[in-house]
């Protein structure tokens, strides 16, 4: 007679979980529904079902999922999780590691589940975000070097604050390789020692178009960047990964040139109002030496007639000092005046102005100041007082001797 094999309960749970959790399918599942049944434990994890028109399937998002997650009654999600058995009562369920209301499309799904991740991580904490420099000298730029973003960066860090450098850093910011090149844009700039700051820049795009910067890969280069990073992504609402782990975030390109930079302007009002500060400090305090001066006089004249000689001495020092304080405020104003012109001399229109010229290759638009950066072929765009024109290099001589034999002679 053949022998009937039994198993026991825990066997067959076990060897039904053992099957569940082999299914790839199965470990690694969306499932839409309707939330039901929803409850809350002691220690914060949630139980509810999703249901359809026909059938339920029970649901477990434990605390340290959660991440503020939309998860209400009557609420029509798209669930992420695996599905297994809890041995303890049979009973079939998932594990719910995402939750999203019906509705978002796959590539938000995954923006969701890798900001939740990252957040988690702890890559966004503001305590590890750092100050930008108030006068940086050199920023790195990463982005193309044929958009607008290069062009808008350029003409605002050039209005604002002409004394800065700026280093493009060129790289794709939209497409499959964008952001390998983001990427190693990010770690060529930290291999240099004299950069202050980056500007992470791309113009706004549907979240397709600006996906390279959702990249996990770009989110982790930022977050190991040893130099402040400002994102300027988008437009005021787009959002996007990179923005959350730079260091500052700028709502577009202009805003993240503007954040980067002092405004001349505004030093200069500066300047000026610590002047006024400075003179008018000056004077009250002049005005408290005065005055305790006379009372010391009028003390010493009540005490003997004959110390007019010593008060007309000390008349004549007050008189002394009193123009020596005004002229020493006109000596002062004159500083600030001229630091003033000084300041206003070094904009780059003024020196256009002056017969200078400004001269970029075309390829890349770095500024040329040596003749070692150009080869016979190559095109350049010269900017002058009132406008710029393009042209070919055609032949290079080195050296100022070489430049001054262009001009003639004034020997007749």
């Amino acid at each position: 007679m053949h022998k009937l094999e039994v198993y026991s309960v825990a066997q067959v749970t076990a060897y039904l979980r053992q099957l569940l959790d082999s299914d790839m399918l199965l470990s690694d599942l969306w499932v839409s529904g309707e939330v039901s049944n929803l409850s809350e434990s002691a220690a914060g994890h949630l139980y509810f079902s999703l249901k359809d028109a026909s059938s339920q399937l029970r649901c477990v998002l434990f605390r340290r999922a959660r991440l503020g997650l939309p998860v209400a009654n009557g609420a029509a999600v798209v669930a992420h999780g695996r599905l297994s058995i809890y041995e303890v009562t049979g009973n079939l369920q998932l594990y719910v590691d995402m939750v999203q209301p019906q509705g978002l499309g796959a590539l938000h799904l995954e923006f969701e589940l890798l900001k939740a991740r990252l957040e988690e991580e702890g890559l966004f904490e503001t305590a590890r975000k750092r100050p930008l420099p108030t006068f940086p000298q050199r920023i790195g730029v990463v982005t193309s070097p044929h958009g607008a973003v290069w062009h808008d960066i350029t003409n605002i860090v050039g209005r604002r604050y002409p004394l800065v450098e700026l280093v493009l850093c060129p790289t794709l910011v939209q497409g499959d390789a964008a952001a390998e090149g983001i990427v190693r844009a990010l770690e060529t700039l930290n291999s240099y020692h004299d950069i202050d700051v980056i500007i992470l820049g791309r113009g706004g795009g549907s979240l397709e178009e600006l996906w390279a910067f959702n990249e996990e890969r770009v989110a982790r280069a930022i977050y190991a960047s040893r130099i402040p990073v400002i994102s300027g992504v988008g437009h005021d609402t787009d959002f996007t990964i990179a923005d959350f782990v730079a260091d500052v975030r700028a709502p577009t390109p202009s805003a993240a040139a503007e954040m980067a930079v002092p405004d001349r302007a505004e030093l200069r009002q500066r300047l000026n109002a610590l002047a006024r500060s400075l003179a008018a400090s000056l004077g009250v305090s002049l005005s408290q030496d005065r005055n305790r001066l006379e009372v010391a006089l009028g003390h010493l004249q009540s005490l003997s007639p004959d110390l007019a000689r010593q008060q007309q001495y000390i008349y004549d020092l007050t008189k002394h000092a009193s123009s020596y304080i005004g002229n020493l405020l006109l000596l002062r104003r004159e500083q600030v005046r001229s630091g003033s012109l000084q300041l206003a001399s070094l904009s780059p229109q003024a020196t256009l102005e002056r017969g200078y010229a400004l001269v970029q290759r075309a390829d890349s638009g770095s500024v040329v100041s040596r003749v070692e950066q150009l080869e016979r072929g190559h095109g350049v765009e010269v900017r002058i007082s009132n406008g710029s024109f393009r042209g070919r290099v055609t032949s290079l001589r080195k050296g100022v001797q070489a430049w001054l034999s262009n001009f003639p002679s004034s020997k007749r």
